[in-house]
């Protein structure tokens, strides 16, 4: 029973992640090597922090304001790293319109910007699960379950994974909308990703609070919800837009 409960956390972190590689990575190589390569970029990224956070850590203070410091330089420095992330993709992007106009071949269409946007995010976000969730997931295999006394009603594991599911799909669908105000120069979409990635950085404070997993989650669903609902209609508009000007051409 506790490899069925382990794998079933597993499934709730990663399960959808899983689902948008089958459905639209995996059959394209090229994307799959970005998805490795975003990965990676994001690993080695949360290693630095990390271990520029460890000087600091353990946290003695039993105040909230130096875990609220230190989650908001980790987002400024993640978002940093995302734009970092999205001009090297740009490098990368003149590189394969360069070879393209040499052996007359297309360019990259609108919808393979997005595939490749969406690659990253999900390498950003399998990062971030494998960095803060999977490690704590390995005892839920084990012959017990295991609770905290502030969330004495839901167990840990189920906690973990839930909130490592919102965070794969924030980060995995904010790519997409960081990319593309990065290119169309969209001050909307550049502050909507930071703005939402320090809302649900900042939620899981609430967990801290006794019974605080019970508000903590859910909001942290909601988020995640709101950024796949803005995703949708940023995606929507930009592939009209596009169809529009190509029938007028």
């Amino acid at each position: 029973m506790t490899v069925a409960a382990g794998t079933g956390y597993a499934l709730i972190a990663l399960g959808p992640a899983l689902s948008v590689f089958v459905a639209a990575i995996s059959t394209k190589p090229f994307l799959i090597l970005a998805l490795l390569s975003s990965t990676l970029f994001w690993l080695i990224s949360l290693i630095v922090l990390s271990g520029v956070w460890r000087g600091f850590l353990p946290l003695k203070s039993t105040a909230w304001w130096p875990y609220v410091i230190l989650i908001l330089t980790s987002v400024a420095f993640q978002e940093a790293c995302r734009l970092a992330f999205w001009k090297l993709y740009k490098k990368m992007e003149h590189m394969l319109d360069t070879f393209a106009d040499r052996v007359s071949k297309p360019r990259l269409y609108l919808t393979d910007k997005m595939q490749i946007a969406l690659a990253g995010g999900l390498g950003h976000g399998v990062a971030h699960a494998v960095f803060f969730c999977l490690s704590l997931l390995t005892p839920a295999f084990g012959p017990a379950t295991y609770y905290v006394d502030r969330c004495s009603h839901v167990s840990f594991f189920l906690v973990s994974a839930i909130i490592s599911l919102g965070f794969v799909m924030i980060h995995t669908f904010s790519m997409v909308i960081a990319f593309n105000g990065y290119a169309e120069g969209k001050k909307t979409d550049q502050i909507f990703v930071p703005v939402v990635h320090t809302l649900a950085a900042v939620m899981t404070l609430i967990n801290l609070a006794p019974g605080g997993c019970v508000v903590g989650v859910p909001l942290l669903c909601f988020v995640m919800l709101l950024t796949l609902q803005y995703c949708w209609k940023m995606v929507w508009l930009r592939l009209s837009e596009n169809s529009n000007r190509q029938s007028v051409s």
